[in-house]
């Protein structure tokens, strides 16, 4: 059993729930909330079960370029990204 804090994902379309760091969601939250707004539930459970696999994806991938270029980078991976 990990000690790390972890938030709840949802790892497929099937609804199968999974687990991811802290560390990890809560830097994609910082972006989901840049560009979308306030939505603590997203990382809390309570919205959705968390976010996807690709949201992760595409919110770490906007969060290593600089703020102002955020919304626009998480436009790009989703356009780009296939699971």
């Amino acid at each position: 059993m990990s000690d790390v804090a972890q938030h709840p994902i949802q790892v497929n379309a099937k609804g199968r729930s999974g687990k991811a760091p802290q560390a990890v969601t809560l830097k994609a939250y910082e972006v989901y909330r840049h560009v979308y707004g306030e939505q603590k539930a997203l990382v809390e459970g309570g919205c959705r079960g968390g976010f996807g696999v690709g949201e992760l994806i595409a919110f770490l991938y906007a969060s290593s370029f600089p703020k102002a270029e955020w919304a626009a980078r998480v436009q790009e991976a989703f356009r780009g990204l296939v699971i």
